[in-house]
């Protein structure tokens, strides 16, 4: 096998003192990069929970035994998105993308692909909807249909290494804004990009960045919100694992346009890769001097620090990241005033979250009037949406604003799984709500989003399907808006409580006449007089599945039945003889002996043995027993 040159990590022993000396270290990137050169790519975040490091160990091992090891790259990378075939492998320059793969299928690989050329069926996607098995990354339909322009680096480089980020452009926007824009105009850049906030609220980015670099007071902070606590959200961990470069070079920017000199990224010491991936590219910048005084030469000087937190929900609300960050309990505090007037230690600040940051190399590299091509009249660009629950295809999914759900979710997703039908999909984790199938081709974007009772949050996307109950899912939500409450304000830490109590009564048989409008009376009242965004947003996951599934609320209250057959009080666990197909499943899986059942005759649950554990249920491909 003929290779032009190795590819080696650069010598980045020396400080850079202007931007030629950057722009040179960007040529050594290339020069030491073949694309002929073939190469493996493999996962080593999220793929980890599936045994990726073994298949990368077989590899290499493979690698050696069969003379290749000098002839191939092996190269780790962050997350590729598809989280639901993991682990997850791509040979280059072809792009043959390999799924679920195993150390046993590692001598293959190596001798059949890397090898010969060959393709191995049994590892590539197959397209059930078209019949055929698609080996190449760009013509399956889950990366099809997204634009990924923030991960454009995810699965493709070695995020522990500056060079590959250098080589795709890297900190290309920081040289852009040093030499040739001022603050202002960096600014304006961001406020014409049309840029919101990734993190919840939308707030124009550029717009807050000019009311905090005019605000008195110095020093100025900025500050990277990647405390992700949303269940089923994973978005931010996923850019940083895979590109933290990315992240650093948009808060690189930001602190130029502000006049920031400090700088902290506040993230949940339950992202361990996360920290670990951050901490090599700040020791990166700070070997070449892109972190530090005096930038490049240049009167620009930035210090960053990571800031690890405990995992406490209400940390996400900027007020009380920013008092953890003091060293204070991370509680929530009035606003006005804001932070862009006084934050940290009472000084000028500015927050974004990991996603924002990740735009703004972008939009300095290519122009805004580029960035605005994508997304809708008030939702520019794309968003990345963590996609799991109830669906075939689940992992990290960018798109541009405007997509519809039904595109993400049957599109990209592949449907729902197991023959069951589409239910809702709850965006916005605890601080948003329930969207049923009516209104599946909705565009996303933050403004019809509200309308419908929801809120883009960060971008969590969790999937119901049939087998949902959705008086149980507004309990989860408000279950976890209790346990991570900071207690400060009572509308809080007090209603959600009640709110909490009847949703159990609910779910448990006790539910009462006057229990819907008595939800719906401390949800409004809890909205106007929580202290923060987090206690005022916790009754929308209520508030949405009433609005658009009162028929279960009222067959919880009045029938006393679960139609999804979750509420275990409420199930009577028995067999609809006319549903059963009679195939004993349910007996198999019985952990206590309780199903008895002859072939060709319906399955019978003995009541007395049975504990209730729901196992049949989950099991049986009839949902006959009710």
């Amino acid at each position: 096998m003929k290779v032009k040159k190795e590819q080696k990590p650069m010598d980045k022993g020396k400080k850079l003192q202007s931007i030629e000396e950057l722009e040179s270290l960007q040529q050594q990137a290339f020069d030491r990069y073949d694309p002929l050169r073939k190469r493996v790519r493999i996962c080593m975040t999220g793929c980890l929970a599936h045994g990726a490091d073994k298949v990368r160990d077989a590899l290499v091992e493979e690698l050696e035994n069969q003379g290749m090891s000098k002839d191939i790259d092996l190269v780790e990378t962050g997350c590729f998105g598809f989280c639901a075939k993991a682990p997850v492998v791509a040979i280059d320059p072809e792009d043959i993308h390999y799924q679920r793969v195993k150390p046993e299928d590692a001598g293959e690989i190596v001798s059949e692909t890397l090898g010969k050329g060959n393709i191995i069926d049994r590892l590539v996607y197959f397209d059930k909807k078209a019949n055929k098995r698609l080996p190449y990354t760009q013509d399956i339909p889950f990366y099809k249909r997204q634009v990924k322009h923030v991960l454009r680096n995810c699965g493709r480089i070695d995020p522990k290494r500056i060079d590959h980020y250098l080589l795709n452009d890297g900190y290309k926007a920081l040289a852009k804004v040093i030499t040739s824009l001022s603050p202002e105009e960096v600014i304006e850049m961001i406020k014409k990009s049309g840029l919101r906030g990734r993190g919840g609220g939308g707030f124009r980015t550029g717009l807050k960045w000019e009311i905090c670099r005019r605000a008195a007071g110095s020093p100025k902070y900025l500050i990277c919100n990647a405390d992700e606590g949303d269940p089923g959200a994973f978005m931010d961990r996923g850019l940083l694992e895979g590109d933290p470069h990315s992240v650093l070079e948009g808060m690189l920017i930001g602190a130029y346009a502000l006049g920031a000199r400090f700088g902290y990224v506040y993230v949940r010491a339950e992202y361990p890769i996360a920290i670990d991936h951050l901490k090599i590219a700040l020791n990166e910048l700070k070997s070449l001097g892109l972190l530090g005084d005096n930038i490049l030469g240049k009167d620009f000087s930035f210090h960053l620090k990571l800031k690890e937190g405990a995992g406490a929900f209400v940390c996400g609300e900027e007020t009380a990241l920013m008092a953890s960050i003091e060293g204070k309990r991370g509680m929530p505090r009035p606003r006005p005033p804001f932070p862009a007037h006084k934050g940290l230690w009472g000084k000028p600040t500015n927050i974004n979250n990991v996603e924002t940051f990740g735009n703004v190399p972008l939009i300095i590299l290519n122009g805004s009037e580029e960035y605005t091509r994508l997304g809708t009249e008030k939702s520019k660009g794309t968003k990345i949406f963590a996609l799991a629950g109830r669906v075939n295809n689940t992992g990290l999914v960018e798109i541009p604003m405007g997509t519809s759900l039904r595109d993400i979710i049957f599109d990209i997703g592949g449907g729902i799984p197991k023959g069951r039908t589409f239910k809702a999909v709850q965006l916005g984790g605890p601080s948003g709500g329930c969207i049923p199938g009516d209104h599946l081709d909705v565009p996303i974007d933050y403004d019809s989003l509200i309308n419908l009772g929801a809120i883009m949050g960060s971008g969590g996307m969790v999937v119901m399907d049939s087998a949902n109950c959705m008086i149980d899912v507004a309990r989860f939500f408000l279950e976890f808006i209790q346990i991570e409450s900071c207690g400060k304000c009572i509308p809080c830490r007090i209603g959600t409580k009640r709110m909490l109590e009847i949703l159990v009564r609910i779910t448990e048989g006790e539910g009462k006449e006057e229990d819907i409008s008595l939800l719906k009376e401390l949800a409004e009242g809890i909205k106007i007089t929580a202290l923060c965004g987090l206690g005022q947003t916790a009754p929308n996951p209520v508030l949405s599945t009433i609005r658009y599934f009162l028929d279960e609320y009222k067959e919880h209250i009045f029938e006393k039945r679960c139609p999804a057959s979750v509420c275990v009080p409420l199930i009577k666990f028995e067999v609809n003889r006319e549903l059963c197909k009679k195939c004993g499943i349910c007996k198999k899986v019985c952990p206590v002996g309780a199903v008895s059942w002859e072939k060709k005759m319906p399955a019978v649950i003995d009541k007395n043995i049975c504990i209730k554990c729901k196992t049949c249920i989950e099991n049986c491909p009839a949902q006959a027993i009710q």
